[in-house]
């Protein structure tokens, strides 16, 4: 028995546990997995199968956005460079390139002083040690590489110092030059670091590379003077060096020849320092005046792009010419320029090959002289693979300049 609830208003009855029509009585439970089957076989009985042909999806169509829905960023400005707190000052040079100047060792240092000296603010010395260096440079324009103080003129151990610590000197790159689309690299041929230099050309490149630089690298080294290549370390590192420079765009100044074109004019002290100076103010003005227009004929940018990037050897040599009213203009500026030039003489036929002339407006209007400006802009083209020429008008010249340049010689 079961004690009956409190609440009287209900009437509990004990159920019989024989009784079917008893709600006590327990129910026989079936398997939950025999419940399962039998609702399946259910359904299938009462619902046929139908089949369903599937149904294509329709593309997504995409709301492409106007041009006009992001006209709003250029109310802000234009993009502006983010700077680097070491970043160099932009070069204060008239150039139609954007470029970097990056002179390695002792001799390279001093070429690139000459640089620095006429305004080209993105210039950097790159050293072994801080005991050659030219006076009175910023140190933000240094950059010492650690691992050896100095090389003593061997230069195995200067291209192991380099490709160790080639990091600090592409760190220096990106830094402080920021963004430059081509670098010319200075260096001396027969000391130990300067002869290094080419260790150093996957960092420039790497450098290029990674800014996005239309450019490239442009090597200028310096040979010995006769009297220096009488040593044999000396001269087995110029030769070294001359060779591993070969496969890039490049110039050589050639040391004996601008003693000798220096020498009675200049001191020996001042003689190189001079000519260091006299070779960055012609490369220079081949730069400031590819970015001129001409009433005539201009020399371009792009001219100016094609002829560096040639490969192989490149001269450069220029003149003043007192009296250019001259029926052997061409033959005399062309001979002049080989001459007086601080490059060792052209071989072979080059593949591109420029002339510049600077005139006055005189000269200009003159036709005799119009007409042997022409003779020697055909002398110089008839020498070379392809001309580029530029023919520029400027008051009080003492004469006509002519530049000549010549790239891809072998």
């Amino acid at each position: 028995m079961t004690d009956k609830p409190e609440d009287e208003e209900f009437e509990y009855v004990e159920c019989d546990d024989d009784d079917p029509d008893c709600e006590d009585a327990p129910a026989e439970e079936a398997p939950i997995e025999e419940a399962i089957l039998d609702v399946q076989e259910l359904k299938k009985s009462v619902e046929p199968e139908i089949e369903v042909e599937p149904v294509a999806e329709e593309p997504e169509v995409w709301d492409l956005p106007d041009a006009s829905d992001f006209d709003f960023i250029d109310h802000y400005g234009e993009e502006v460079e983010i700077r680097h707190h070491e970043q160099l000052d932009d070069n204060a040079v008239e150039s139609a390139i954007n470029f970097g100047v990056v002179g390695v060792g002792g001799g390279g240092g001093k070429l690139a002083k000459a640089f620095l000296d006429l305004g080209v603010s993105k210039t950097l010395l790159v050293n072994t040690t801080p005991k050659d260096q030219p006076k009175d440079v910023p140190d933000n324009n240094l950059v010492i590489v650690p691992g050896a103080d100095g090389v003593a003129k061997d230069a195995t151990l200067g291209k192991k110092v380099f490709k160790e610590n080639g990091a600090v000197v592409e760190d220096a790159l990106r830094t402080r030059f920021g963004k430059v689309d081509w670098l010319f690299v200075f260096a001396g041929g027969g000391g130990g670091t300067g002869s290094s230099c080419v260790a150093l050309a996957p960092v420039f490149e790497r450098y290029l590379k990674s800014v996005q630089a239309e450019g490239t690298v442009v090597f200028c080294v310096t040979s010995p003077t006769s009297q220096e290549l009488l040593n044999q370390t000396i001269r087995d590192n110029s030769k070294q060096l001359m060779k591993e420079v070969s496969k890039y765009p490049h110039i050589v100044l050639d040391n004996e020849r601008q003693s000798k074109l220096l020498r009675g004019k200049v001191g020996m002290l001042s003689l190189f320092p001079v000519a260091n100076k006299t070779f960055a103010k012609l490369l220079l003005q081949v730069l400031k005046l590819a970015s001129e227009s001409s009433p005539m004929q201009a020399y371009d940018s792009e001219d100016l792009k094609r002829s560096l990037k040639t490969e192989k050897r490149a001269f450069i040599g220029s003149t003043l010419i007192s009296n250019p009213n001259d029926a052997k203009l061409g033959a005399t500026i062309f001979q002049n320029c080989l001459n007086r030039s601080p490059c060792p003489a052209p071989k072979g036929k080059p593949k591109t090959g420029s002339i510049l002339l600077v005139v006055t407006p005189e000269m200009a209007d003159d036709p005799e002289i119009s007409k042997h400006l022409d003779a020697a802009i055909s002398y110089v083209g008839g020498r070379s693979d392809t001309l580029f020429a530029g023919v520029y008008i400027k008051e009080n010249l003492p004469g006509l300049v002519a530049i000549v340049m010549m790239n891809g010689l072998d």
